[in-house]
């Protein structure tokens, strides 16, 4: 695997990062690529946001996987902040190759580096490869987790 950078998701990335979203049979239905103005809104209140870290790996001038962190100030567990991994996605021309792997790992260093004491994510429960990946990184399934669509 060539080396990667990992840094701030800027405007010119979004078209890639979006269709890496809806490269899947859940994104297929959530995504709209055609469409960037809802995500390029969301990127300037993302970026606004200190508490936000949306990233895009780059290799060779092309985003090949992308993740967001938020960091979560908290008062339980005797006032400790956490932090949030979300939207996680690699190209699929880059899965296996130890990308998402990196970019989980980047994501932890980060949360340390901003006081974490806790680093938690979801995942669809149809993804079971991903729970796999996730579980083999030292992720435990710990909770059940519940949304409500609005």
């Amino acid at each position: 695997m060539g080396d990667f950078d990992i840094r701030p998701v800027a405007v010119d990335d979004v078209p890639a990062i979006v269709g890496m979203l809806a490269d899947d049979p859940l994104g297929a239905e959530r995504e709209s690529p055609d469409d960037l103005t809802p995500y390029l809104t969301a990127l300037e209140r993302i970026s606004a946001d200190p508490n936000q870290r949306l990233v895009v790996a780059v290799r060779e001038g092309r985003a090949v996987g992308t993740l967001q962190l938020t960091i979560v100030p908290g008062l339980s567990r005797r006032g400790a902040t956490r932090s949030i991994i979300e939207g996680v996605r690699i190209h699929a021309d880059e899965r296996g190759s130890g990308l998402g792997t990196r970019l989980i790992e980047w994501a932890i260093n980060e949360s340390r580096r901003q006081g974490c004491r806790l680093v938690q994510l979801t995942s669809d429960n149809t993804r079971t490869d991903a729970h796999r990946f996730y579980e083999r990184l030292g992720f435990t399934p710990s909770h059940t987790g519940f949304k409500l669509s609005l």
